[in-house]
């Protein structure tokens, strides 16, 4: 434990963080937390759980469109993560694996290179990108004798600002392929918000509630424009409609889905919400960002054009080998969808095939694992020496 490195999956909603003789990180929320029902205190990372009504929760966020930009919020979080209440150990002396954004910015870099040097005393570090752990855990995973030297795959990294597509051919990113929407866990979210206060009770500054709500009731459809003739009998409209029961922090912590025919108690004094085709509507956006205004293709045109900038030696494997990842992968029906849909954008005589993980959010913490416990880690390992002898430059010259 002494010497264990550090493996920190520091995303834009929550960072997944732990030591990488560990068997699994701590899922931990990456932002400050003010409730209204507590105005004198601020709720870091998992004591949210410690908060007695999370209504109106207001989000203070360390990423604003996907950049980490808020460093005072994002070391309050580090602080936590690193402390007797997180992991149990602090980063002094130890060595780390770090995640950050495709394509970052160099002033971004920069800032937490100084920030884990200086301020958290670290031994070195190892910057990488999720997609690249992903790619990592891949392979580790691989039942055929695949090396990294020899992966051609594309991870979709459906994640909370952006969804970035990122072919691999031999192991290596390739830069030009790199693809991004600018729409993820946040956009739904947010969209899903709008409509329920449009339509049905202000919930405006729900995020905490209505994020709930996307991820207990909605899907993906395999047919959008058929799924939409929903309206078209009251028989189908049955069928999907349903009542979301909105929590009260008294008898109801957390909402739930009502069970016709099996109302719970004191049930018909809560406040619902009727759900119909806002259920399939939101995920939608991660194939026609359009709806909302949004001038980008979605996922699956986003991964034929990802195609066109690889050799075409490689379609193949690439085809055979895409592994998505992330928070916003889990929706139901999200894999079929895709699937269908990619299969009439690429030619007949290559095969697609999807592999979605059991845990599509951590997936890329076990890459780092992976990493850091692999026998040439130090290899990739920017050091304390380093550091001092060229500074936050020199990272990016290696």
């Amino acid at each position: 434990m002494a010497n264990a490195v550090v493996v920190l999956d520091n995303g834009a909603h929550t960072a997944k963080v732990g030591l990488a003789n560990q068997d699994e990180p701590q899922v931990v929320p990456n932002c400050i937390m003010k409730a209204k029902s507590e105005r004198r205190r601020a709720f870091v990372g998992n004591q949210i759980d410690e908060c007695r009504d999370t209504s109106a929760l207001f989000y203070i966020l360390a990423f604003q469109r996907g950049y980490l930009l808020n460093w005072d919020t994002q070391k309050t979080v580090w602080d936590y993560i690193f402390s007797k209440e997180g992991i149990g150990c602090t980063l002094e002396n130890r060595q780390i694996v770090i995640t950050e954004p495709q394509m970052n910015f160099h002033s971004v870099q920069e800032a937490m290179l100084e920030m884990l040097f200086e301020e958290y005393r670290v031994s070195g570090m190892y910057k990488t990108t999720a997609a690249d752990l992903a790619a990592f855990n891949y392979v580790a995973d691989s039942e055929e004798r695949t090396t990294m030297q020899s992966l051609n795959c594309i991870i979709i990294d459906v994640g909370y600002s952006f969804t970035h597509i990122v072919p691999f051919v031999l192991g290596r990113r390739v830069l030009e392929g790199i693809r991004r929407i600018d729409m993820g866990g946040k956009a739904l979210t947010n969209h899903l918000k709008e409509l329920i206060s449009y339509r049905h009770i202000n919930v405006m500054d729900e995020s905490h509630v209505v994020n709930q709500i996307k991820e207990d009731v909605c899907f993906v459809a395999e047919d959008f424009k058929e799924a939409m003739r929903v309206h078209s009998s009251e028989e189908k409209r049955r069928e999907l409609s349903l009542d979301y029961v909105l929590p009260d922090f008294t008898t109801v912590k957390r909402g739930y889905v009502r069970i016709p025919g099996k109302p719970r108690e004191d049930e018909d004094q809560q406040q619902m919400v009727p759900l119909c085709n806002e259920r399939f509507t939101v995920p939608e956006l991660l194939f026609n960002p359009s709806d909302i205004g949004v001038p980008q293709v979605g996922i699956p045109e986003a991964v034929a054009d990802c195609l066109k900038a690889c050799p075409w030696q490689a379609h193949r494997d690439l085809l055979l080998n895409i592994l998505i990842v992330g928070g916003s992968a889990q929706f139901p029906g999200f894999l079929p969808r895709l699937k269908r849909d990619l299969r009439a954008l690429v030619p007949d005589d290559l095969e697609v095939s999807l592999i979605c993980p059991e845990d599509p959010v951590r997936y890329a913490w076990y890459g780092g694992k992976e990493i850091a416990t692999s026998p040439n880690f130090d290899d990739f390992v920017y050091t304390r020496e380093d550091y001092d002898e060229y500074g936050v430059h020199g990272i990016n010259q290696r």
